[in-house]
């Protein structure tokens, strides 16, 4: 089932999610639904908070090239437990802030620790994209967009815009 996917600025992705204890059918069709919205909006990653639910979730698949079999992730309890010096800029965007972009800087290369739709513990070296993802995703989880990377006067701008959006949306 799709989801509605919350729009910046709205108070609950400025939220911490908490871990989650037990995985539960619930929270499995949770993550079932989050990536169908994922997919729909189209995106690359989406984050239970943008679904108005603060649970330590995300989901992701970073598979762009056309004909290639989709790879989804999804990650309860995600952490990064190691990091590159090494630093790559992407630009990047997001499904509550749409059709704004920002070059944004993160390590190149991350480990990340989770627990996958079975319960099981898996640790995976990401790298490119799929680690500018994980960060990107795992940091809405505590609460932090990616235009709070950027200088005030760019993140007041895309704030208003998405503002205005919201606005125009409540009178459509």
């Amino acid at each position: 089932m799709k989801r509605p996917i919350l729009l910046h600025p709205d108070p609950r992705l400025k939220k911490t999610a908490d871990a989650v204890p037990d995985l539960t059918d619930e929270l499995r069709a949770l993550a079932d639904d989050m990536l169908e919205t994922m997919y729909d909006a189209p995106g690359i990653g989406l984050a239970a908070p943008q679904v108005g639910v603060l649970t330590r979730l995300i989901v992701l698949d970073c598979v762009k090239e056309e004909g290639e079999a989709p790879r989804p992730l999804i990650m309860f309890n995600p952490e990064i437990v190691a990091s590159s010096d090494e630093l790559n800029t992407y630009e990047e965007g997001c499904l509550s802030i749409p059709e704004q972009f920002a070059d944004v800087t993160r390590p190149a290369e991350v480990e990340v620790r989770w627990i996958d739709r079975d319960g099981k513990e898996q640790t995976e070296a990401l790298d490119g994209l799929w680690a500018t993802c994980v960060q990107h995703e795992i940091d809405h989880l505590d609460g932090k967009l990616f235009i709070d990377y950027l200088k005030p006067l760019k993140r007041q701008l895309i704030t208003r815009k998405m503002q205005k959006l919201k606005r125009e949306r409540a009178r459509a």
